[in-house]
C-alpha cells in the first residue's frame, strides 16, 4: 500500500474498532511503560503513537517525537505538544543515527509488514546504551488457541500481519542487551502466564 491507503486504511480501522482514548492492556501497561521509558529529559520516539493516548504516561519531562500513518489521529497528538511526523514505518524511518535515548513501539510489530526492519531502524535510531521498549499481543493465549480449534481466527484483528510468542520476541531483538519480557494483563496470570497473558512487553538495550 501507499502511504496514502495506508492512512486511509488505518483511519477507518481506528474510528471503527478504538476509540481516542484506547489503550491495549489499559492502565496496567500504561504504568509500566511510564516505568520503563523512564525521564526527564529523554528523546523517545514513539512509533505508531496513533492519538497519544499512551504517550501520555511518558510525556512529561521528555522530548517525545511522534510517528503514524494515520494523519488524523497524529493532529490528535500533535495537541499533547510533541513532535510528529507522518510516515510509513515499513519504509527508513526519516531520523538520522544515534538520536533518541528510547524508542517505543506499543502495539506496532504485528501490524507491520517487516518487523525485523521495524526493530533493525529501532537500533539505528537509538544511542549507545539507548532502550527499545515494546509490547505485542500474547497471541498464543489460551482464549486464541480455543477460537482456532472452534474454526475461527486466532486473531480477529484483520490488521495483524503477526504472531508473537515471548520466543520470537526474543529472536527479533538478538541485536540487543539486556532483553527482559514481561507477560502482563490477565487476573489469571499466576496459574499460566504463557496461556493466560494477553500482553508482552519487552525491553532492550543497545550496546556497542
Amino acid at each position: 500500500m501507499s502511504l496514502e491507503e495506508l492512512d486511509d486504511h488505518y483511519r477507518e480501522h481506528h474510528r471503527a474498532r478504538r476509540g481516542r482514548e484506547f489503550v491495549f492492556g489499559g492502565e496496567e501497561r500504561a504504568r509500566l511503560f511510564s516505568e520503563l521509558v523512564g525521564g526527564p529529559g529523554r528523546d523517545v520516539l514513539d512509533l505508531g503513537c496513533r492519538y497519544g493516548a499512551l504517550t501520555r504516561a511518558y510525556l512529561k519531562g521528555n522530548r517525545v517525537t511522534g510517528v503514524d500513518v494515520d494523519r488524523e489521529a497524529l493532529a490528535e497528538a500533535a495537541k499533547l505538544g510533541i513532535e510528529t511526523y507522518w510516515a510509513d514505518l515499513d519504509e527508513r524511518f526519516p531520523f538520522e543515527a544515534d538520536t533518541f535515548d528510547v524508542v517505543v513501539a506499543g502495539e506496532l510489530l504485528e501490524h507491520v509488514r517487516d518487523p525485523a526492519h521495524i526493530v533493525a531502524e529501532a537500533w539505528r535510531v537509538l544511542r549507545p546504551r539507548g532502550g527499545f521498549v515494546g509490547s505485542v499481543p500474547n497471541a498464543y493465549r489460551l482464549k486464541n488457541r480455543l477460537r482456532f480449534v472452534a474454526g475461527r481466527p486466532p486473531e480477529p484483528d484483520p490488521t495483524h500481519l503477526h504472531m508473537f510468542r515471548p520466543a520470537d520476541v526474543r529472536r527479533l531483538l538478538h541485536a540487543f542487551s539486556d532483553v527482559e519480557l514481561r507477560l502482563i494483563q490477565s487476573r489469571l496470570l499466576r496459574l499460566h502466564p504463557r496461556l493466560f497473558a494477553n500482553d508482552i512487553v519487552f525491553t532492550g538495550v543497545k550496546r556497542r
